[in-house]
């Protein structure tokens, strides 16, 4: 008879689970350095992220939406694939790729305020992640490129994290394996430190959004 309540148990667990309302969604939408370029599988800042929201036991899950290589044209163009989700709240960080192209600011500012006006259309929350440049691409376009992302968040009233490396690289001096080779991306180590930053701009969000 063992078996048979063992079976009844698993039964019941599995129509509780199926009963459950899923938890509410936030997609880490970006390029590689959310997709977590060169970094061991399960070490992207969207993991650690995930990790972090599980161990303070914010009910929210994370799901990493990001490509190496896009550029903000690319992502507005797999924006209905995010939307399909349903997500709650998401990380946008694009820019980067379009910068170290050297591209026109204008057209990085149109493709991030789509993506933002669509987001809200959805009634979807947004946390902008804005990015910096090489200084070798000369102060007066790292001042324009930089200040797309101010100048959104003012216009739009959006929750700003002024650089998703903003904790990082001061830490590089004394860690450099905090990046990859390639001074571009983060190490798994670099990650950790990237979602802890994340999470410090996001979980005040999540707060509010839970008592709303």
């Amino acid at each position: 008879m063992r078996w048979g309540r063992n079976l009844l148990v698993a039964w019941g667990l599995a129509l509780a689970a199926a009963a459950a309302p899923p938890r509410p969604l936030i997609v880490a939408f970006g390029d590689s350095l959310t997709a977590g370029h060169g970094a061991p599988s399960g070490q992207s800042y969207p993991d650690d992220l995930g990790r972090l929201l599980a161990q303070s036991g914010c009910p929210f899950r994370v799901v990493n939406a990001g490509v190496s290589g896009d550029t903000s044209t690319d992502g507005l163009a797999r924006l209905p694939a995010v939307l399909a989700r349903h997500p709650r709240w998401v990380v946008l960080e694009f820019g980067g790729n379009d910068g170290l192209r050297g591209l026109p600011v204008a057209a990085t500012r149109a493709n991030l305020q789509q993506m933002i006006l669509r987001l809200r259309a959805a009634h979807v929350g947004v946390l902008l992640v804005g990015m910096s440049l090489p200084p070798n691409y000369g102060a007066a376009y790292i001042q324009a490129f930089q200040g797309i992302y101010r100048e959104l968040a003012r216009q739009d009233h959006l929750p700003l994290l002024p650089f998703l490396y903003q904790d990082l690289v001061p830490r590089l001096r004394r860690h450099p394996g905090l990046l990859q080779p390639d001074g571009i991306h983060a190490s798994a180590a670099g990650n950790r430190v990237v979602a802890v930053t994340v999470w410090r701009y996001l979980r005040p969000l999540l707060q509010n959004s839970l008592h709303h």
